[in-house]
């Protein structure tokens, strides 16, 4: 794992990131990955202190690795999708909009952000003016958002929400770019709205077998329904 700033460092499991942030008197596992790498051990190497899981949506490449925790936290809108995979086992831990996770002079302050799946949350670490893990924010990367629990009212409802704090300056976003600056969340708001008003349509493409449209909004790509 590579440190993207103090007690705190990320893994790029194929095209998805890990991320593992301590405190004094434990650390907080975000999301295990695409491949199922053993993402305590990995932890291990940088903090002996015992660690927990969190996840910031139950999409498969973000939980591939769950198995090696008896417990995960989420918010409880995700639990639904989470028991529908394969991995989605164990007890969940629910955590809601401005729950606050003390890792031990350390704090992280959960931020919901429906839309892209409907518990989908980011963690915000207020000393150091960031947001980490999450898809809704990305810079040159797709945002899926075809499949029957994904809303784009919803997502833009979100991101128009989390302009209106002033505690946050970057985000640490899950996919493609490393670190991206709030600067992007009006352009993807501008052309979320602009998709949803049938103002751009894409190009088609296959996914996963689905036939979508791939639609460029500038900083990313929407995958939308046809």
């Amino acid at each position: 794992m590579r440190e993207l700033y103090r007690n705190t460092w990320t893994e790029m499991d194929e095209f998805v990131r890990i991320f593992l942030a301590a405190g004094t008197e434990k650390a907080l596992i975000i999301d295990t990955g695409l491949t199922g790498l053993d993402i305590c051990a990995l932890a291990a190497k940088h903090t002996g202190l015992p660690c927990e899981l969190l996840i910031t949506h139950a999409d498969g490449d973000h939980i591939s690795g769950k198995h090696h925790f008896e417990k995960v936290i989420m918010h409880p809108s995700e639990a639904f999708l989470y028991r529908q995979q394969p991995q989605g086992t164990g007890s969940v831990v629910p955590v809601f909009e401005g729950d606050v996770i003390d890792l031990g002079g350390r704090t992280l302050e959960v931020i919901h952000l429906p839309g892209h799946t409907p518990g989908s949350i980011t963690l915000l670490d207020r000393d150091a003016r960031c947001l980490i893990g999450g898809d809704p924010i990305q810079e040159d990367g797709e945002i899926y958002m075809f499949g029957p629990h994904r809303s784009m009212e919803m997502y833009i409802a979100s991101l128009e929400r989390l302009m209106e704090r002033t505690d946050f300056d970057g985000i640490y976003p899950s996919h493609a770019k490393e670190k991206v600056s709030r600067k992007v969340i009006p352009e993807l708001i501008r052309g979320a709205k602009a998709v949803l008003a049938g103002e751009l349509r894409g190009e088609e493409t296959e996914v996963h077998g689905q036939v979508i449209r791939s639609i460029d909004v500038g900083p990313a790509r929407f995958l939308y329904p046809v």
